[in-house]
């Protein structure tokens, strides 16, 4: 297991976010965390990046712990991650929205910068030509000097991919990564996705598009009110009556 999860309870005032939740994530796996809105997908995401703190519990990567880590080091450790309510910098064009996601592999010594050595100026040439490459990789090259500010939604939400990508990660968190989005740009979003799991990267999703996650995942944790219901394969997942339950009411 390359991600574990173990017993992680977060409140909010006199509210249970997460409620001893458990689980683990394979590596080279795409896990699915799905659940109805306030089950606390998005607070988990949030406890696993860094941003926010558990009151009880601990996640391990790789045997060590990090839930006491600030999100800089969660960061550096290979852990990157895309946000419910996308957050860009509008006024920067795309290449420069994915150089900003490099900014803990970048040397960037100030000497060098300041009298326009050589050696700057191809660092940066190198960093231009990476996160042309992160473009690229989710199908948006063509758009690399337009201002994040005027792309379509579905261009937002890869764009943000590709700043998650040029950190380099070892486990990818997405929240929602195709909300908003039409067919073509699902399937390309979800070609992607397959593409990263096979070359060795681990995703870890939230999404409330059902068929994408049951065709996508190999494995899905399902949260309501904060607590796990399970966890299993896809259609394992499906049959489960507590699921069922939970998404369409106890009478259905």
């Amino acid at each position: 297991m390359l991600l574990e999860i173990v017993g992680i309870t977060k409140t909010f005032g006199g509210i249970r976010a997460l409620d001893g939740v458990s689980f683990s994530v394979e590596k080279g796996a795409i896990h699915g965390l799905i659940g109805p809105n306030g089950a606390g997908k998005t607070t988990l995401i949030n406890v696993l990046s860094g941003t926010a703190k558990p009151m009880e519990g601990r996640i391990l990567l790789e045997g060590a712990l990090i839930h006491s880590l600030p999100p800089y080091k969660v960061a550096a450790l290979g852990i990157a991650r895309t946000f419910q309510n996308i957050r860009l910098f509008a006024g920067m064009n795309c290449v420069e929205n994915v150089i900003a996601g490099q900014h803990l592999k970048a040397k960037r010594q100030l000497l060098p910068r300041l009298l326009h050595l050589p050696s700057a100026n191809r660092e940066e040439r190198e960093y231009r030509d990476k996160a042309m490459a992160c473009l690229k990789r989710v199908g948006i090259e063509h758009r690399a000097a337009i201002p994040a500010g005027y792309l379509s939604y579905g261009e937002r939400r890869r764009l943000e991919i590709a700043r998650a990508l040029a950190l380099e990660p070892r486990i990818l968190l997405l929240d929602e990564p195709v909300a908003g989005m039409r067919r073509r740009g699902i399937e390309q979003v979800g070609g992607l996705i397959r593409s990263l799991a096979t070359q060795g990267m681990t995703i870890l999703l939230i999404e409330h598009n059902m068929k994408f996650v049951m065709e996508l995942c190999s494995r899905i944790t399902v949260l309501n009110f904060g607590r796990v219901i399970t966890t299993g394969a896809p259609s394992e997942v499906g049959r489960h009556p507590q699921v069922i339950e939970a998404y369409l009411g106890a009478e259905a």
